[in-house]
């Protein structure tokens, strides 16, 4: 592994080997989307400066926009205090995070 990327080591990932990681807007704060990092992605996120997510359903390393065309570069980086939570800022290319067309994923509000 890459003397850079040694700090991986001391996430908590769960027992399949992953990490929550939100993207949220580097620019105006809004929360884009959840998505799963293994210490794969990890890597290919911070070396590509592309977001790089892993895919449950499909089992492999998923390029964030690689079809679409709606990448996300990476701004900045962070793990919370307990290490078990990513947050990545992001700069979201053609607005569109959410795989039904959506800006972001989080669009669904329930009156309190």
């Amino acid at each position: 592994m890459n003397q850079d990327y040694l700090w991986i080591e001391s996430l908590k990932f769960n027992d399949q080997g992953l990490i929550p990681a939100i993207a949220q807007d580097a620019q105006d704060g809004t929360i884009l989307m959840m998505a799963w990092m293994n210490k794969e992605s990890i890597q290919k996120t911070l070396e590509t400066k592309e977001v790089h997510y892993w895919s449950r359903s499909r089992s492999e390393l998923w390029h964030k926009g690689a079809t679409s065309g709606h990448i996300q570069k990476l701004k900045s980086f962070y793990y919370d205090c307990d290490a078990d939570t990513l947050l990545l800022k992001i700069e979201q290319i053609g607005d569109i995070a959410c795989h039904t067309g959506a800006r972001s994923c989080f669009f669904k509000q329930i009156k309190c």
